[in-house]
């Protein structure tokens, strides 16, 4: 949660060997190596044990069907952050290259 927190307050970019570092991804591969790596996984799991394979995956989509709500409420926030006057002063900013001037007043 803390690194989550870090990258999406800051809005800063997370490349490929941090996000596996951080867990954020699975696996990070070079490009030329993706479709080797991606068929030796694939091989991997159809020649696992199939139940166990399959009540794994069951019982880890359980947790995240639980955590549906939550996902629910941070899109709605998300897209609420959307219609404020930061999104017009942000994109200004960015268009101009400068720096934002956000109104630390408009904050909730």
């Amino acid at each position: 949660m803390a690194k989550a927190k870090y990258y999406l307050m800051l809005c800063e970019s997370v490349y490929g060997e941090e996000a596996e570092r951080i867990g954020l991804v699975s696996l990070c591969v070079e490009d030329d190596e993706l479709q080797d790596k991606a068929l030796e996984v694939a091989r991997k799991l159809a020649n696992g044990a199939p139940s166990a394979i399959r009540w794994t995956k069951y019982a880890l989509n359980n947790w995240y069907r639980s955590m549906g709500p939550a996902y629910d409420a941070s899109t709605a926030l998300e897209m609420l952050g959307f219609t404020g006057p930061e999104v017009e002063e942000g994109l200004a900013a960015h268009l101009e290259k400068r720096a934002p001037n956000f109104d630390p007043e408009s904050s909730a």
